[in-house]
C-alpha cells in the first residue's frame, strides 16, 4: 500500500498544485483549488491480459500500416448514429452531458433497449426498481439488457467479467468511485481514476462503453476538462425543459465529423425521433403575417428550412434595442449597418427584434438573406409569400454572396413543397432542371425589388 498524501487539484481544469494557491496557473480561474486525499494500491482493477502484455507495439513506417475498417455497433436509433457517424465504434468511449432532466438517461436507456447487442447498464443514482418503472414507461423490452446499481468499480468489473456485456453504459461517471483512490465520488481525482480505468477497459476488450455526465452552472461537463479529452466522443444534449424539442450535437468525435446533429421530442413514452426537422422549425399558421421568412440552412449533411421571425418598431426610448434568439446579435448589428449604409433604409431609430424558432442556434452565414427578408418585411409590414425561401450570406458592400452546397439546399426545399428560392446569382449550381423557381440576385435592392415590388 502506497503512503498516504494529500495534493492539492483545480475544480475547473483538473491542474494538479504542490499546495493551495488562490488563483489556478492553467486555467487562471480564481479559488478553484481544492485538496484532496490519495491513496494508490500497487495493483490495477482492470489488469492487462496477459496475451497484451506479449504485444510490444513497433515504429512502422506509415506506409506499411494497415488499414482496418472501423466495426461500428448499430443503436437502431436514427439520430444517434448519425450524430456518431454510423453508430458506435467499438473499443470507443462516449461521453453524453447535458441540463439536469434533459433526458440523458431516457436516451441511453432507450438506447439499451432497442439495441440488438447484449447491455450492461450501470446506474449510481437510481434502483433497478426505478429503471424498471422508465423501461415500462418507455414501451421497450430487451431481454439483452441487464440492469445493475453499483457505484464501486471494483464490483462493476466482476459483473462485467461474469456476464461479458457487448456494450457497457454507466450512468453516471460522477457517481462512481474506486478503492484505489480515497476521495468522495465525484472529486477531480475519482472522476480521472474512474475514467482512465474505464477507458483502458474498452480499449483492451473493444467495447464500446457510454457514460453520462453531468454539468456544471456553466454549462460545461463536471469534473476535470482532461476528462473530454481522454473519451473519444462527447455529446451535448441541449434543449429546454419547458420544451418538447431537444438537440443533440457532437463536440467531439474521433470518428466522424462534429457538425451532425440529431432533433428529439420528449413525449410521454420517450423520446421521438424528428426525421424532418423541418416540420418543428417552421410554425403553422392560417394567415400571411409580416416579418417571417424562410432560410435553407446544413447542419454537417442535412438541410434545414428553418423560420426566422423579426419584429422592427419605433423605438420608445432614446436607445434602439437590439435583440436576438437563436442568432448572432453582432451580426445582426452588422446587417442592420449595411441595409442603413448601403441600400437606405433607416433604421437606427428603431427597435429590432428578430427570432429563429424551434429553440435552435444557427450560425450558418446563409440564413443572412432570410434575415434581411424578414427585418424589411416587418418594416415595410408586406407578407412575404409562404411559399419563398432564401440561401445566401449578405456582405458589407451590401451583394449577395455565394454559399455552399446550393444544390442540396434547392433539393430540400424543393421536396418540401417550396415554389421559389432566391439565393446569390454567383453560386454554382450544377443542375438547371429543378421544379423550383431560381431567383438570383446580386445585391440587396434586386432582392427587395423582387419581394416588394
Amino acid at each position: 500500500m502506497a503512503k498516504t498524501k494529500t495534493t492539492f487539484f483545480c475544480q475547473n481544469c483538473g491542474t494538479q498544485h504542490a499546495k493551495w494557491v488562490g488563483q489556478c496557473g492553467a486555467c487562471k480561474e480564481w479559488n478553484t483549488i481544492v485538496e484532496e486525499v490519495i491513496q494508490k494500491e500497487e495493483k490495477r482493477v482492470w489488469k492487462q491480459s496477459t496475451t497484451a502484455k506479449q504485444n510490444v507495439n513497433k515504429p512502422l513506417k506509415i506506409a506499411d500500416i494497415q488499414l482496418n475498417p472501423e466495426e461500428r455497433v448499430v443503436t437502431n436509433n436514427n439520430e444517434l448514429d448519425t450524430v456518431l457517424g454510423g453508430g458506435l465504434v467499438k473499443g470507443s468511449v462516449t461521453l453524453l452531458g447535458g441540463e439536469p432532466g434533459i433526458g440523458k438517461s431516457t436516451l441511453l436507456l432507450q438506447v439499451a433497449l432497442n439495441i440488438s447487442q447484449k447491455v450492461l447498464y450501470v446506474s449510481g443514482e437510481e434502483s433497478q426498481s426505478q429503471i424498471k418503472m422508465r423501461a415500462e414507461r418507455l414501451d421497450a423490452n430487451n431481454s439483452n439488457c441487464l440492469i445493475l446499481t453499483e457505484t464501486s468499480t471494483q464490483q462493476i468489473f466482476k459483473n462485467i467479467e461474469e456476464t461479458e456485456p457487448e456494450v457497457l453504459v454507466i450512468d453516471s461517471i460522477q457517481t462512481l468511485h474506486t478503492n484505489s483512490i480515497e476521495a468522495s465520488p465525484g472529486s477531480i481525482s475519482q472522476i480521472r481514476e474512474t475514467s482512465a480505468e474505464l477507458i483502458k477497459f474498452a480499449k483492451e476488450t473493444a467495447t464500446p462503453v457510454l457514460l453520462i455526465g453531468h454539468i456544471n452552472k456553466e454549462g460545461n461537463i463536471a469534473g476535470p476538462k482532461i476528462l473530454e479529452h481522454m473519451v473519444d466522443v462527447v455529446l451535448q444534449f441541449e434543449g429546454d425543459r419547458n420544451h418538447t424539442y431537444r438537440i443533440l450535437r457532437s463536440q467531439k468525435n474521433r470518428f466522424g465529423s462534429t457538425s451532425e446533429l440529431g432533433i428529439y421530442e420528449m413525449l410521454s413514452n420517450g423520446l421521438r425521433e424528428i426525421s424532418n426537422p423541418s416540420e418543428i422549425l417552421i410554425s403553422k399558421k392560417d394567415a400571411d403575417l409580416s416579418g417571417t421568412a424562410i432560410a435553407s440552412t446544413l447542419e454537417g449533411i442535412r438541410p434545414l428550412m428553418i423560420e426566422i421571425q423579426a419584429l422592427v418598431s419605433t423605438a420608445v426610448y432614446g436607445t434602439p434595442q437590439r435583440s436576438t434568439t437563436g442568432y448572432n446579435l453582432k451580426r445582426l448589428n452588422m446587417i442592420l449597418a449595411v441595409l442603413e449604409k448601403r441600400a437606405g433604409f433607416k433604421l437606427g431609430a428603431k427597435d429590432v427584434f428578430l427570432n429563429i424558432t424551434g429553440g435552435i442556434n444557427v450560425d450558418d452565414p446563409a440564413i443572412d438573406l432570410a434575415v434581411v427578408a424578414a427585418i424589411l418585411s416587418s418594416n415595410q409590414d408586406i407578407a412575404i409569400n409562404p411559399n419563398v425561401c432564401f440561401a445566401a450570406e449578405v456582405g458589407l458592400a451590401g451583394e449577395i454572396r455565394p454559399v455552399s452546397k446550393i444544390d442540396q439546399r434547392i433539393i430540400e426545399a424543393e421536396k418540401l413543397g417550396y415554389k421559389t428560392i432566391v439565393t446569390s446569382k454567383y453560386n454554382k449550381i450544377s443542375s438547371k432542371n429543378h421544379s423550383i423557381k431560381l431567383i438570383l440576385v446580386g445585391k440587396i435592392e434586386e432582392a427587395f425589388a423582387t419581394l416588394f415590388a
